[in-house]
């Protein structure tokens, strides 16, 4: 078992396991978003970091169908960090949010030697889209085109640059895409780790398997940070959830069908 699993498992609170904690008919999210693990400097400009830090949390609400509605915005900042810096990565910060609707009400600024991000968002839905209930006969499918944003990072670890629409600089949320679909989805959540890990995560939930219906390559599969949807629903719904995907020129890649079996990914966690 990895470090992440062992922790959460030491954890007994029931709203553990989806993107984030179902409380009432309010959502709790948090993700970091730490220099030297997340991102490098010199890879990205300030703005561009401070925005995919809120992506990023964002995208956990947007995964579940739901509204954000404040955020809790917490910084370490090195030493070397001006006030002009603090501008640039406040208003990143700030014009992300106000894209989604999402208020910064408060958080917390330390001294560091990083610059780290750690951030809380609080949303609202009233029929969440959670990681529970895939049934035997149900479909899975991925939104968008997975596999860029490892070909980027790798390009970045060799020095070199990567354009700034990249899914690796700009992670793409589903938002509009969900809305629609959610009346015929089962389960969902957003690519984070990869579309291996990422379904393993789903199956484990449900205590299920799967019998892939195409080839999957290494590239597409292990590709983390891609922020684009990992969906489940009934194969009734196919047509219907087809359609929302191609008036919104949106490519969907059903890709396997659930099935009472032990089957797994092989895949390396990208945690620790």
């Amino acid at each position: 078992m990895n470090k992440e699993d062992y922790l959460i498992n030491k954890l007994s609170s029931p709203y553990i396991g989806d993107d984030g904690a179902i409380v009432g008919d309010k959502i709790y999210s948090m993700d970091a978003f730490f220099e030297g693990v997340h991102f490098k400097r010199e890879w990205m400009t300030l703005s561009q970091i401070a925005r995919k830090a809120m992506l990023i949390n964002l995208s956990d609400a947007i995964a579940m169908s739901a509204k954000p509605l404040y955020a809790l915005v917490t910084l370490s900042l090195p030493s070397t960090i001006s006030t002009t810096d603090i501008d640039e990565i406040i208003s990143a910060i700030q014009q992300t949010a106000q894209q989604f609707g999402c208020e910064i009400i408060g958080g917390d600024t330390i001294a560091g030697e990083r610059l780290d991000f750690s951030i809380t968002i609080i949303s609202e839905s009233k029929n969440p889209l959670t990681r529970k209930g895939l049934k035997e006969g149900d479909l899975l499918a991925f939104t968008g085109i997975l596999g860029e944003s490892k070909c980027d990072l790798n390009r970045l670890f060799k020095g070199e640059k990567v354009a700034d629409n990249s899914k690796f600089i700009e992670p793409v949320l589903r938002q509009e895409f969900i809305e629609k679909a959610r009346p015929y989805l089962e389960v969902g959540m957003d690519i984070s780790d990869g579309l291996f890990c990422d379904t393993n995560k789903l199956l484990d939930y449900n205590k299920i398997g799967f019998n892939l219906l195409i080839d999957i390559s290494d590239e597409v599969g292990e590709s983390g940070e891609e922020y684009e949807m990992l969906i489940g629903f009934k194969k009734e719904h196919r047509d219907s959830i087809c359609q929302i995907a191609k008036t919104m020129n949106l490519e969907l890649t059903i890709f396997a069908k659930i099935s009472p079996n032990d089957k797994r990914f092989l895949c390396e966690n990208h945690h620790f």
